[in-house]
């Protein structure tokens, strides 16, 4: 982020902050907009947790399609 470049005091101080100038800034807004943002802080929330899974998929059956991913008609394919 390009507001944390820099020393990391400042960095610690906007970190600190930021929760509250959030806080106020979402205050701000009409009751739908706070309404948007919920529904996109969720999305963030779900987009992350989603990510984790898939993730935790592709290791777990990383040793089952070992064999099918591993073989040397699939070679070429390693050098792309």
């Amino acid at each position: 982020m390009a507001l944390f470049q820099g020393d990391a005091n400042v960095a610690a101080t906007h970190t600190k902050a930021l929760p509250e100038t959030l806080i106020h800034k979402i205050s701000a807004l009409p009751l739908e907009r706070i309404a948007e943002v919920e529904d996109f802080v969720d999305f963030i929330g779900h987009r992350k947790q989603e990510r984790s899974l898939s993730r935790a998929a592709a290791r777990a059956s990383a040793t089952a399609f070992g064999a099918v991913w591993d073989n040397l008609e699939d070679d070429v394919y390693d050098a792309l």
